[in-house]
């Protein structure tokens, strides 16, 4: 296989395991690098296996059908995978408060659905980062956190 065709793969591994519908936080430790950068507009930039952790642990404790999957196709050029994905979840668990733009309360029962981009590094088999492009707007009006005239 290419260089691409690898990295394409890690990535398919990163977005079933890490996004998809059942977490696997060990696949963390096992294709992220140790101090992988994991930014996107709706949260505050992690960095590092636990950070990372952390923030999908308290993401799903919040969001226990958290689920994204991929819409088209990926596209790879040396260290770099783009996909394109769809998602989101129910808001039927903790207080959440890792949204910039404010907090929601214990079981708000509000739902976001949203679309977004991303584009992730991958060097010698190992995640080093993955920078989103997201509807962030779209979440947070749903969730309630951005108010529409």
């Amino acid at each position: 296989m290419s260089k691409e065709e690898d990295n394409k793969a890690v990535v398919v591994r990163w977005f079933t395991e890490f996004w998809g519908k059942d977490v696997n936080l060990a696949v963390v430790d096992e294709i992220a690098s140790p101090d992988m950068l994991l930014k996107y507009s709706l949260h505050e930039p992690r960095r590092g296996h636990d950070d990372i952790k952390a923030f999908m642990s308290d993401f799903r404790a919040a969001f226990p059908d958290l689920n994204f999957s991929g819409t088209a196709d990926l596209i790879a050029e040396g260290d770099y995978v783009v996909g394109q994905w769809e998602g989101g979840g129910t808001h039927s668990g903790a207080a959440f408060s890792d949204f910039l733009a404010g907090s929601l309360p214990a079981a708000s029962g509000r739902r976001m659905h949203f679309t977004g981009t991303t584009v992730l590094k991958v060097m010698d088999g190992r995640i080093v980062e993955e920078v989103g492009l997201d509807d962030g707007v779209a979440a947070l009006t749903q969730l309630g956190l951005v108010k529409t005239a």
